[in-house]
């Protein structure tokens, strides 16, 4: 019971402060969040699964047991975790201690609600990476899109209702898609399935139990279900040209949301991309191999572009979030070990270092009251330990070794010049080798407009078009940066803290669709 009580915590803890008087609400919350961030510590030292979980492997804290009846299908409470989702259940109750302390200077008002929504989109989150029943999952999917929606229409910049907005359109629309196809599957298996569970339904699928529905044949029903999937998850991861709410989001949002919304919420879309569209539906994947290659590359390479083109340090560091999450997309399309275990690492690794960075953001933008590259420079002679964790970060981010992206992008480029599933596809030759060569250059452009931002920011002559003082950001605002940074080399250093639990869940996986060693 395990995993109902570091969600029970949670939520108890986000009733408690948003009880709590504000001036108490900021530390209540802090030391409340430490309860799930050590509970998933303990998980991580204690896990003893095996193998994919909609797979037949063995789960570590799973819990199944009957709920409610509707229509021929049993509703089960089901959760259970296997080596996909471990590492971003620690992510997400690691993440989000830090992010509420980044909270504690920008966040002025209303506390008690705002630590409060922040606590439930936690467990929202938790839900969601340890939910193995379908109609459980989706409840915790939709949960964690309303605190997000209040916290950036709410506590957001001059734009926040209109970015809030733009966000809750698109991730619902992305939603429904995304169960349309999903349920589109369910009743194509007719009478084989009994229930939403995700083993029993990807068993069911990859057995080829899926019949016609209304006169649509099962692979065509097979094919529809998966590009509504796609489309719905890649939404949320975001893929181009899907991308447009992310940007806005982010720069209305307020920093820890921000943290938030980058370091675990687009995981979400990449987990449930190789969760549903990868695992239960790895034939179609294969098909469509050389479109969804084409979508990661075009999204490393826009989202490049873009960061490149913008002035706003934060728009900068949004978009390239596109841009590494098209790394993602590129590792799973591989499937190979290397390639899908890149992938999912990279969704850890990217969390750390978007967050640091969205993080070390905040910290000089509540210092300097700006985010504009032009309004700044020489920061570094000012506040020389936020400057010197941010230029960490940035070098996080270009793929230094030693540090977690450069382990993510590895891997991924690894597993991706040896998949075979382009095999000949382009002239003859590997395609999905061609296409990573060209969403390379991607990390040649997120060096290029991060040394371009840093050199014009931090160094040089001190500069600042406003008015305040600069001086050295407190103790509270610089810890997380310090230990997220030291998170972002751990990894790096020793990539196997996650990567051996990760290859043991995605092995089979991997091979269902061939795509090589």
């Amino acid at each position: 019971m395990i995993v109902e009580a570091l969600l029970a915590v949670t939520l108890v803890s986000a009733f408690a402060v948003f009880l709590a008087p504000d001036k108490i609400a900021g530390k209540l919350a802090f030391v409340l969040s430490l309860l799930p961030a050590a509970g998933s510590i303990w998980m991580y030292s204690d896990f003893n699964g095996s193998g994919n979980a909609l797979l037949g492997g063995k789960l570590a804290f799973e819990e199944t047991f009957k709920w409610v009846t509707f229509g021929p299908y049993a509703l089960n409470w089901h959760v259970g975790l296997d080596g996909i989702s471990m590492p971003l259940l620690v992510l997400t109750a690691v993440l989000t201690p830090l992010a509420i302390l980044a909270a504690w200077t920008p966040i002025q008002s209303r506390q008690s609600q705002f630590f409060g929504l922040m606590l439930f989109m936690e467990m929202s989150l938790l839900g969601v990476f340890s939910a193995l029943d379908f109609f459980i999952w989706f409840i915790f999917w939709e949960m964690v899109l309303v605190p997000m929606y209040f916290l950036i229409g709410i506590w957001g910049g001059p734009r926040r209702k209109y970015a809030a907005i733009k966000f809750f359109v698109y991730t619902n629309v992305a939603s429904l898609l995304m169960f349309i196809g999903f349920i589109a599957l369910v009743f194509g298996l007719g009478d084989s399935i009994t229930s939403l569970d995700m083993p029993v339904i990807a068993q069911a699928l990859n057995d080829g139990q899926l019949g016609s529905l209304g006169g649509i044949g099962a692979g065509t029903l097979k094919a529809l279900a998966f590009f509504a999937m796609f489309i719905g998850f890649g939404v949320k991861v975001p893929i181009v040209p899907f991308h447009t709410w992310l940007p806005d989001a982010h720069v209305e949002a307020p920093t820890p949301v921000s943290i938030m919304l980058a370091g675990v919420m687009l995981k979400m879309g990449t987990y449930a991309l190789l969760r549903f569209n990868f695992t239960m539906l790895p034939g179609v994947a294969k098909d469509y191999a050389f479109i969804i290659a084409l979508v990661a590359v075009v999204s490393v390479i826009y989202g490049a572009l873009l960061a490149l083109a913008q002035s706003d340090l934060k728009r900068i560091v949004a978009y390239s979030s596109v841009s590494s999450m098209g790394y993602v997309i590129l590792g799973l399309v591989a499937f190979n070990m290397y390639g899908v275990g890149g992938a999912t690492f990279q969704m850890v690794a990217h969390g750390l270092i978007s967050g640091l960075m969205f993080m070390a953001v905040g910290v000089i933008y509540n210092t300097t009251h700006t985010r504009m590259v032009s309004d700044m420079s020489g920061l570094a002679d000012k506040m020389p330990i936020t400057v010197a964790v941010f230029v960490a970060g940035a070098f996080g981010y270009m793929g230094l070794p030693l540090m977690a992206g450069f382990a993510a992008e590895f891997f991924i480029f690894v597993g991706a010049f040896h998949s075979t599933v382009l095999a000949g596809t382009v002239a003859g030759t590997n395609g999905l080798a061609l296409f990573t060569g060209a969403a390379m250059f991607g990390i040649v452009i997120v060096a290029g407009y991060l040394l371009f931002a840093m050199q014009r920011t931090l160094f040089g002559p001190f500069r600042l078009e406003t008015d305040y003082e600069v001086g050295r950001a407190s103790f509270h605002d610089v810890a997380p940066l310090v230990v997220l940074i030291l998170l972002v080399i751990l990894l790096g250093v020793q990539p196997n803290i996650f990567y051996h639990m990760i290859q043991d869940a995605v092995g089979e996986m991997a091979l269902l669709a061939g795509g090589g060693a």
